[in-house]
């Protein structure tokens, strides 16, 4: 019994962690700072680490502002998740409700071309998104409620 019991803590603590992704947020300036939901804004100076919870259904709204420039609305764009969709399917469905969506690796944040860059991997190209006018409208009301 106390084997199953050891075996059963890693594979608990590897469910656990798969419901968490981390990313790399940097900005083309270093006066720019980011608040993404409830979090406290983040003084992107240098590339930080953070780590956000999967989601199937949720959106992280952000507010990107920097020195002399009107603040940049939208939401961050999310990879899906194939691989957590399958092992859902196997083994536990009700998990899709969780984790199907989740931050992207590396994130760039230029408000001066209105724009949120992403990609996949370090040495990867960016992917730039220009958040939409509903995206905006949707990310402003929550920031000023």
């Amino acid at each position: 019994m106390k084997t199953k019991q050891l075996l059963a803590l890693p594979l608990l603590a590897a469910l656990l962690s798969a419901c968490t992704a981390t990313t790399s947020l940097r900005s083309s300036d270093p006066s720019l700072a980011v608040k993404i939901n409830d979090d406290a804004p983040l003084v992107l100076k240098n590339p930080l680490n953070k780590t956000y919870k999967a989601t199937s259904f949720g959106q992280y709204r952000f507010r990107a502002t920097q020195d002399g420039m009107e603040p940049m609305y939208g939401i961050v764009p999310l990879k899906f998740n194939s691989g957590y969709l399958v092992a859902d399917i196997l083994f536990f469905a009700p998990a899709a409700f969780y984790n199907l969506r989740e931050v992207y690796p590396f994130y760039e944040f230029d408000v001066a071309q209105g724009v949120i860059r992403y990609k996949k991997k370090e040495q990867g190209q960016w992917t730039s998104y220009k958040p939409t006018a509903a995206e905006v409208e949707r990310a402003r009301a929550y920031f000023n409620r």
